[in-house]
Parts: structure tokens; sequence; C-alpha cells
């Protein structure tokens, strides 16, 4: 039974510019001996800003100091709060079936309160999830299908409008390449404005 497993709490506060018009959602991050700074997308092997540095930048190592082996918080924090793109997970509290980030192990015990992130930056309009368990968990918030990868479906919880894109996981366990998962988060960014 899964009782016997400890649950973990959420370990970072949202990120959420003013006036954010965008709400990256992956599932839950890796545990902490795996994090190279205290932010989301922590694990030096997840590729989710080196497709951020290649869409916007032209150079996937953009947000990467090399000599120190981690992501560069402080150039990620005011790349984010400059683009209005805000950062959380869908699983607020989780158990580890297999002591590992893999979302096929993880048991959600507690999802993301929509209507609050609604609330406080009623901006948003759109929601990016990184996997199909991150996206399957808003699609059914919003009480729609799944959209398939790369596809953009309209929702609306609880009176707020949204468009909800399924992008691929930017863990390398997922079999893309780099250049063609920064070829769909970019689409994706141009479907929403974004100059790239």
């Amino acid at each position: 039974m899964n009782n016997d497993i400890p649950i973990e709490q959420h370990p970072f506060e949202p990120f959420l510019p003013d006036g954010a018009v965008v709400l990256m959602l992956g599932t839950f991050p890796p545990k902490p001996e795996r994090w190279s700074m205290e932010f989301y997308y922590p694990n030096k092997m997840n590729d989710m800003w080196r497709i951020a540095g290649l869409i916007f930048f032209g150079d996937k190592n953009h947000f990467w100091i090399d000599a120190e082996k981690r992501f560069d918080l402080t150039l990620l924090k005011l790349f984010l709060n400059k683009k209005k793109i805000a950062l959380y997970d869908t699983a607020t509290r989780v158990r580890r079936l297999k002591d590992n980030a893999s979302d096929k192990f993880l048991d959600i015990v507690e999802t993301i309160n929509l209507d609050e992130f609604f609330k406080i930056r009623p901006t948003i309009k759109a929601i990016v999830t990184a996997g199909e368990k991150a996206t399957g968990v808003i699609a059914e918030k919003a009480g729609v299908e799944v959209p398939k990868m790369g596809d953009m479906v309209h929702c609306c919880c609880n009176g707020h409008a949204f468009d909800l894109y399924r992008m691929p996981s930017s863990s390398r366990a997922y079999p893309l390449s780099l250049e063609k998962k920064a070829d769909a988060y970019r689409a994706m960014f141009r479907q929403l404005g974004y100059d790239v």
C-alpha cells in the first residue's frame, strides 16, 4: 500500500511575475540531491533552460554557468520576469513510489489550486504543461480532453478562459532531441505572440 511512503510537500513557492501571461507547469521537482539550484527545473540534466536558451537567445547554454555546473538563477528570474512567464507544478503533494522524479512513479496526493493562481494573476491567458501527467491534471480540472503533443485546446475553469498547450517533457528520458523540443516550444511561443 502507498500509505507507507512519506508524502512530500512542494519545495518551491510559485514564481509569479507581475502581469504574467503564461503559466508553465511541470509535475513535481526531483529530490534535492538532484538540484543545481533551488528553483524550477533544477536538475542539470533537465533541458528546460537549454530549450529556453535556444529559442530566445540562440544558445542552449545561455543560462548555464559551466564553471559552477549550475544554471544562473539571477539570469533566469530576470528573463522570466521580462517575458511574463510564471512557473509552478501540477502536483503540490506527492509520494515517490520509486524514489525518483519520473512521472510514472509519482503518486499525486494533492494538485494545484488553479483558482488561486487566476485570482492572483488574472492576466494568465495560457497554461503550458510539460509532459503527459501534468497535462492530464489540468485537462481534468478544465473538463477537456488531453490535447495531442504540441497541440492546444481552449479551456474555461470557474469562469477564467485560457489556452492549454501540451508540450514535450524537458526530461532527457523523453525520446526527442533537444532541437526538436525547442522547435515545438518555439512554435507555441510564437502562437502566444512572442518574437522568437
